[in-house]
């Protein structure tokens, strides 16, 4: 079976065609999804793609939509993962109403829901707030926290939790560190160079060109998705047997052992809508 996992980013199984706008293994394919999909009509049996549909502008996550139903061989699964917005937004609702009681757990978890509703749309800089709230000294509400977000936030956290206190506790071999040096006095200069050959920019205009290329860059989310619109953009595609599935069940053959959306038994995204449809 040919089996292509689309914007896989570290998530990947060496017996799929794993496809990321960055390669950082020999089992990747470095690609740009947003100009298509790098393979003939008709030629996968499987596609599937976790927390990529939302970084794609509405207009552009059609287009991409389209592309997967063009690549999939007749009776072929896609299975898409996506942060679920009905989820999402029921969290709301429920804490901000036990949080205007008074409860302080809920007000905690408020604080959180919020930024997993926002966050992520409107940051202006890596990490954004969320990353700011996974690394404070204590989270008040941990527990809560990683139910939503699972394994990925407890990695967040595990980074911060083990950073090196100070410069004493971190061992630099001195020709590595005079390689850094050189390394920076390089690209120092260089970008002076370029500088020298520009016109000069006011603060604003350097803050905005930093944003906008920040906000190009991927990590934003562009659009999100429940059940019903993302039923509908696979119906107007042309799939069918659109089923909300699982982490765990899913119509591909032998799921378990790709271990894609759940990780020796836990999920690896708790917040995601699973979704599945067939190309007939």
């Amino acid at each position: 079976m040919n089996l292509l996992n689309l914007g896989c980013g570290n998530t990947f199984h060496k017996d799929w065609i794993n496809i990321d706008f960055v390669s950082n293994s020999e089992h990747v394919q470095a690609h740009n999804l947003l100009d298509g999909i790098p393979f003939e009509s008709q030629s996968m049996d499987v596609i599937y793609h976790s927390h990529v549909l939302e970084h794609f502008s509405k207009a552009d996550g059609v287009k991409f939509i389209n592309e997967c139903f063009r690549v999939l061989k007749p009776q072929g699964v896609i299975r898409i993962a996506v942060p679920d917005l009905e989820t999402i937004a029921k969290e709301y609702l429920k804490n901000i109403e036990m949080a205007t009681s008074g409860q302080t757990e809920a007000q905690q978890n408020y604080n959180w829901i919020v930024l997993e509703l926002l966050d992520q749309m409107v940051r202006n800089e890596s990490g954004g707030n969320m990353k700011a709230y996974l690394c404070q000294d204590t989270i008040p509400n941990e527990g809560y926290v990683f139910s939503r977000i699972g394994m990925e936030g407890k990695k967040i956290r595990k980074d911060f939790l083990s950073r090196p206190q100070n410069l004493q506790n971190t061992k630099i071999k001195s020709s590595s560190f005079l390689k850094k040096v050189k390394q920076l006095v390089r690209k120092i200069w260089n970008i002076i160079k370029v500088k020298q050959s520009q016109p000069k920019l006011t603060d604003r205009e350097k803050k905005a060109i930093k944003i906008g290329q920040f906000r190009l860059g991927g990590e934003i989310h562009q659009w999100m998705y429940d059940r019903y619109s993302l039923s509908e953009l696979l119906k107007t595609v042309g799939f069918q047997q659109i089923t909300i599935c699982s982490a765990y069940k899913s119509n591909i053959p032998d799921w378990d052992k790709y271990q894609l959306d759940a990780i020796d038994g836990e999920i690896r995204k708790p917040d995601s809508l699973f979704i599945e449809a067939i190309k007939q």
